[in-house]
């Protein structure tokens, strides 16, 4: 007897221990409606992606960022060595002013000086 009444004991402990518990949010939830569009979109349709979009992913992207960064430092430097390039045109300029300025000088002291020795 005591056998059985423990047999029994061990089997309901072990019925209740491996029944399937349902848990009470479960039935609460229910289907959940989904604020987007789940539908694929074709990439030809009027709804994908357009151009300008894909435009500006691209111009965001760290590669192009980089390109563009080196693009304005060439740029920059190519600047300044027209800069200093018309500064040294312009200084040779001036130069050859100079020097041209001073050979007139010399031609008008000159031509000057030679007609009064001629005529005394």
């Amino acid at each position: 007897m005591k056998n059985i009444l423990s047999v029994i004991f061990i089997f309901t402990i072990l019925l209740t221990a491996c029944s399937k518990k349902e848990s009470p949010g479960f039935a609460a939830e229910q289907d959940v409606k989904r604020n987007y569009d789940t539908i694929a979109v074709d990439s030809f349709s009027t709804g994908a992606v357009s151009v300008d979009i894909a435009r500006k992913i691209r111009m965001s992207s760290p590669q192009y960022l980089d390109s563009v960064k080196q693009a304005k430092k060439l740029q920059e430097e190519e600047s300044k060595l027209k800069a200093e390039l018309e500064k040294e045109n312009k200084a040779k300029q001036e130069e050859e002013k100079k020097k041209a300025d001073a050979e007139k000088k010399k031609k008008s002291v000159e031509t000057p000086s030679g007609p009064d020795s001629k005529t005394q």
